[in-house]
């Protein structure tokens, strides 16, 4: 298989199983009582997969490399940890499809910015007017999502 084709697939696979995490971790939510409460217990679970794989694909990490990364590269968690609390939050109140178009909505804006000034690492992408009127057009959707 074509090895971009493949990244493509995996990334809307990834995609959806958002979608699938924003209700499951609202409905853990209602049992444990609050939204932290229910990220943690994802994280937890979702740890405890991680080193399953880990050590099924017996990788290791290269700790030398890993003093080497900037602050930035170590909070990687803390952004899930907010966007599976604001999920499990929000979807009761706002529905799965709404919350997931504006958390795609804020993903795009700050990707527009992170992109431009070639942040934290990545290449620059100039903002020009195809990728503004792109977000733009996803915001719309956020809005034609929410009058339904």
């Amino acid at each position: 298989m074509n090895p971009t084709l493949f990244a493509m697939l995996a990334v809307v696979f990834g995609g959806a199983a958002t979608a699938l995490q924003a209700p499951t971790n609202a409905r853990m939510m209602t049992a444990v009582g609050s939204p932290v409460n229910a990220a943690f217990v994802s994280f937890a679970v979702g740890t405890a997969a991680l080193g399953i794989l880990a050590v099924v694909l017996q990788t290791r990490p290269d700790m030398a490399a890993s003093r080497a990364l900037p602050w930035y590269a170590w909070v990687g968690g803390l952004y899930g940890a907010i966007f599976v609390v604001a999920a499990a939050w929000g979807v009761p109140k706002l529905g799965v499809a709404t919350t997931i178009t504006l958390m795609v909505a804020g993903q795009l804006l700050l990707s527009l910015v992170l992109d431009h000034f070639g942040a934290m690492g990545v290449p620059k992408q100039p903002l020009n007017l195809g990728r503004v009127a792109g977000v733009a057009l996803v915001l719309a959707g956020v809005l034609l999502v929410r009058r339904s």
